[in-house]
């Protein structure tokens, strides 16, 4: 952990603190806002699809794993994902005294091409790094913000004039930072950036459902070879890779939660040999479907452990 955090990130913990009382992942009143706390380590990652959001942490730390690529980030840093994407993620330093604490705000790319014209009225450079993960120091006046919108979010009687201010505020010092370029990326119409997030949107959607990558590349007006190249570098996987994790983290998460078999849950997320369904969990995973569920049963893993 660093010595030294940003000025208000006390201010900004306390304020998560107390609008998440205990180990949970809560939906404030601003759509698209999000706080989290988690009192213990994770023995393990936890895998989970991601959303394109900006994870501003306020305590703890936490490392994730995306296609081959890890990262890790901690208090007084922020985690911009640029898109959808499946990760491995684990909270690597919390206690009940000093708990994992995240704030977590939604990247609309409606929103932000709203305020990008006003932030880059002259036009926008090409992003030097397209990968779904950037980590970065977040700025005292990104801090100063988080921690006003969430004491704001707690006082319904302003919270629905000035929170979206707030919000827009965030955004927009987020665009002045190193990152604006990548996160104004997400607005422009017509970028790579929000091509591939229409192709990661259609793979989310259909995940269970052969994926054709001509049709894909063509649904994104890509040609095949760029789509694929670029596909990969943002989120670090081919599509046909992306597409599996999806179906393995389903099919793991349907026997979880709504306790059916492991042949039933490989046919529901788009497997037609159970046997083909069963090597790739156990390599994917690390162990066979039935010994890998009920394990995590026993030990009450969900998604929800290793939030933003």
């Amino acid at each position: 952990m660093r010595a030294r955090q940003p000025t208000g990130i006390a201010t900004l913990a306390k304020f998560i603190a107390a609008v998440v009382p205990g180990d949970a992942t809560v939906e404030l009143r601003l759509p698209g806002v999000r706080a989290a706390r988690v009192s213990q380590p994770n023995q393990e990652a936890v895998h989970f699809v991601q959303q394109s959001s900006l994870c501003l942490v306020a305590q703890g730390a936490k490392s994730v794993v995306i296609g081959g690529d890890s990262y890790s980030y901690e208090a007084g840093q922020m985690a911009l994902y640029s898109v959808d994407v499946p990760i491995a993620g684990r909270v690597t330093h919390a206690s009940y005294a000093e708990p994992y604490l995240v704030l977590m705000l939604d990247l609309d790319a409606e929103k932000l091409a709203e305020l990008v014209p006003k932030v880059f009225p002259d036009g926008l450079a090409k992003p030097r790094d397209t990968r779904s993960l950037y980590v970065g120091d977040a700025d005292a006046h990104i801090i100063d913000a988080a921690a006003r919108l969430v004491e704001l979010i707690e006082q319904p009687a302003e919270s629905a004039l000035l929170a979206p201010l707030v919000r827009d505020e965030i955004l927009i010092r987020l665009l002045r930072s190193p990152m604006g370029s990548r996160v104004a990326h997400i607005g422009k119409a017509g970028s790579s950036m929000q091509r591939i997030a229409s192709a990661v949107s259609w793979l989310r959607t259909n995940y269970d459902q052969p994926a054709n990558i001509e049709e894909l590349a063509t649904l994104v007006n890509m040609s095949v070879t760029s789509f694929h190249r670029q596909f990969k570098a943002v989120t670090g996987m081919s599509p046909l890779q992306y597409q599996k994790t999806l179906r393995l983290q389903e099919a793991r998460r349907l026997m979880l939660t709504a306790m059916i078999d492991v042949g039933s849950a490989g046919r529901r997320v788009g497997y037609m040999s159970a046997a083909q369904f069963s090597r790739e969990y156990s390599r994917f995973f690390g162990s066979a479907p039935t010994k890998d569920v009920s394990r995590l049963r026993g030990e009450r893993v969900t998604a929800a452990d290793a939030p933003g």
